[in-house]
């Protein structure tokens, strides 16, 4: 007789191998056709304790009966049609006693609801109180499939106990394979939450980052614990400027992240800790080579952003970081003295940049008045200014949570009508400026804001060198780059706007006249109004600029792999690379 094993149904697999590395072994199986592939795979593996029971509306119950009595996660396994209907009474019991029960749904694709096949339900809807948290792992085609069936695999079973804990749903897709040839299952990465400090892990041994996305303003009691968490464990701060922390280990990381053919061997981290939000940094978080992330912040949320999560720590980050500092503090901060090293030595080499945001940034960066606020525009602002430091006394923020154009003028100010007496900078392209237009005619502006305008014509992303878009070149403007809209540069649009609603205005066209004007628009000495400043520059200018701060640091061999990359391309096209690459490997 032929011996079977494990189904080749990578979501399957998934669901299985985290079953077993959170030790949830006992499951009430009820029969049916498409969860086969489940339930062939659970019988042949001695870990798993497996339950009959014809009657879905009794096994739930009986799960119900034992979840209670083990004190332990029960796995509910059915097939198609009504039969998930009928766990609807035991899970609503489930959900009023918190009771962990795992209802795993098999079905066939979801792409088949409501086009009338037989035995395929819609379950994307249950009732709010039979389960906690629902998912859906679909059929992997790809290593994108696999990362999403992995991370919902998780969650779904970490809420199981989340919270007091309670019952949840995974509706779990097949094509039915009949290939059970799979003698081992393979490595799938299990994540797991920490709510206590009595249980949380020791520190791996190694170099240590915190990478901080956007971040609400940091007191100095939470800056003076994550700089002794730093102290305690040779670490160091990977910071943007819409992450505002300002300790003694802050580390500015865009400059050296940002080169295209040199990657710095400071950029290896044995453990990176992610807290805040969203970040606007694509460089450093591009760039890192990361053994494995700790995810730190009271939502408790998985959020897998660099695909190497581990743990994810559901607590206040001041309790975190005092927690892994109750050691000796450290003699030498060898990281951090590398990474001043290393920045200090790029910053150091940057060539004469052309008239654009960059070199802007370049001048005003150092010289914004003590205690002011910067917001930055995306994406162009907020990289160009990235690349350099502000006073340790200005605060800086960046409308990254949806990353779209729209409400920076807006946010900023808002923002100014905390403090009357404080000045407001704002660095923002054309295309934003104009779509947030109508707020600079609020009645309730003041004289605290000096907003830089980068007017290039058009949507600068897009003719970048490195952009995709840009292949297209000047075609690239007429729909893509949104190129001659609003006065298309107009010399005298902003002007009046400006000037008629009661703003100073100022404008550049070159390095020249920049140089003989900025530092008015920087002054600490708050007048009579609020201040535009128009600077105008090119696609050409804006995309060079950009090239050159990411070649300031070459490694021979990276420069000639690009090289012949790029040539390949050129003359074979992308089939030829593949196959080439393909040569290559076997």
């Amino acid at each position: 007789m032929e011996k079977y094993y494990y189904t080749n149904e990578r979501n399957v697999q998934i669901v299985l191998s985290l079953l077993k590395a959170h030790r949830i072994r006992k499951v009430v199986v009820s029969p049916g056709a498409t969860n086969v592939t489940l339930v062939a795979s659970m019988q042949q593996d001695s870990f798993f304790e497996m339950y009959s029971c014809v009657d879905e509306r009794s096994a739930a119950y009986m799960a119900c009966g034992m979840a209670a009595e083990f004190d332990e996660p029960i796995v509910l396994s059915c097939t198609g049609a009504t039969s998930s209907r009928n766990y609807m009474p035991g899970l609503t019991e489930a959900y009023y006693r918190k009771l962990p029960i795992l209802a795993i749904t098999s079905t066939m694709s979801i792409a088949k609801v409501g086009h009338l096949y037989a035995q395929v339900t819609d379950r994307s809807n249950p009732p709010k109180d039979i389960i906690k948290y629902a998912t859906c792992l679909q059929t992997v085609k790809d290593a994108e499939d696999e990362w999403d069936c992995m991370i919902k695999a998780n969650k779904a079973i970490l809420e199981l106990k989340r919270r007091g804990g309670g019952p949840v749903h995974i509706n779990l897709t097949t094509v039915g394979s009949r290939d059970y040839s799979v003698k081992e299952l393979p490595e799938t990465r299990e994540i797991k939450r920490f709510c206590k400090k009595e249980d949380f892990p020791e520190l791996p041994k190694g170099r240590i980052g915190v990478f901080v996305g956007v971040h609400s303003k940091w007191s100095q009691e939470q800056t003076d614990i994550l700089d002794k968490f730093c102290a305690s464990n040779n670490a160091i701060v990977l910071c943007d400027h819409s992450s505002n922390f300002k300790g003694k280990y802050r580390a500015q990381y865009s400059l050296i992240a940002g080169q295209e053919h040199y990657v710095s061997e400071l950029c290896n981290l044995d453990l990176l800790i992610h807290i805040g939000e969203i970040s606007g940094d694509y460089y450093t978080f591009n760039r890192l080579n990361i053994k494995e992330v700790w995810r730190v912040s009271e939502d408790g949320e998985i959020r897998d952003f660099f695909h190497k999560l581990h743990y994810v720590f559901e607590t206040k980050e001041e309790d975190f970081f005092a927690f892994y500092s109750k050691g000796d503090l450290l003699v030498s901060d060898s990281y951090l003295n590398e990474f001043k090293l290393e920045y200090n030595r790029i910053l150091a080499k940057i060539p004469t940049l052309p008239f654009s945001n960059i070199y802007v940034a370049s001048i005003l960066s150092s010289r914004l008045p003590q205690k002011s606020v910067l917001h930055l525009g995306i994406l162009n602002s907020l990289r160009a200014w990235n690349f350099f430091e502000i006073p340790q006394s200005v605060l800086s923020y960046s409308n990254v949570g949806g990353f779209g154009i729209d409400g920076i003028m807006s946010t900023l100010i808002g923002a100014s009508l905390a403090d009357k007496n404080k000045l407001y900078f704002a660095v923002i392209g054309d295309l934003a400026f104009f779509y947030d237009l109508n707020s600079l005619g609020n009645h309730h502006v003041g004289n605290n804001i000096r907003i830089l305008l980068i007017n290039n014509g058009r949507g600068i992303e897009f003719r970048n060198y490195s952009h995709a878009a840009s292949v297209f070149g000047d075609i690239t403007d007429k729909y893509i780059a949104a190129a001659g809209h609003f006065g298309n540069k107009s010399a005298q649009l902003v002007k009046h706007y400006a000037e008629d609603l009661g703003y100073e205005y100022m404008c550049a066209r070159n390095k020249e006249e920049f140089n003989s004007v900025y530092e008015h628009f920087i002054s600490p000495v708050m007048g009579q109004r609020s201040i535009i400043f128009e600077v105008f520059t090119t696609s050409d200018d804006e995309s060079n600029a950009l090239k050159l701060m990411n070649h300031i640091e070459e490694d021979s061999s990276l420069k000639t792999a690009a090289v012949l990359k790029k040539t390949f391309r050129k003359f074979a096209g992308n089939n030829t690379v593949k196959m080439i690459k393909n040569v290559i490997k076997k």
